[in-house]
């Protein structure tokens, strides 16, 4: 699943780069199909970074990889990248 979900990260990135921000991947939970993604540059401080990751990453990630149930960013659930088991 890691495989496919960086896969269809790759084809996303350009577009989230084009708007002076980008996307890495954190964590795929397998068992449970959360996807942890931390969004950077200009994401961190975009109003509408919270649609972008509900209506856009995570609807296209759940309808091309089998097993995906939702994307989550670590700044908006109060992790850090030292915390998410990798």
């Amino acid at each position: 699943m890691r495989e496919e979900v960086e896969k269809v990260i790759a084809v996303i990135r350009p577009a989230i780069q084009a708007d002076a921000g980008d996307i890495e991947l954190i964590d795929v939970d397998e068992a449970t199909g959360v996807v942890t993604v931390e969004l950077k540059g200009a994401c961190v401080t975009c109003p509408a970074s919270t649609q972008t990751l509900k209506a856009g990453i995570e609807r296209i990630m759940t309808s091309r990889v089998d097993g995906v149930t939702s994307v989550v960013d670590i700044n908006s659930v109060g992790m850090s990248e030292t915390s998410v088991s990798l």
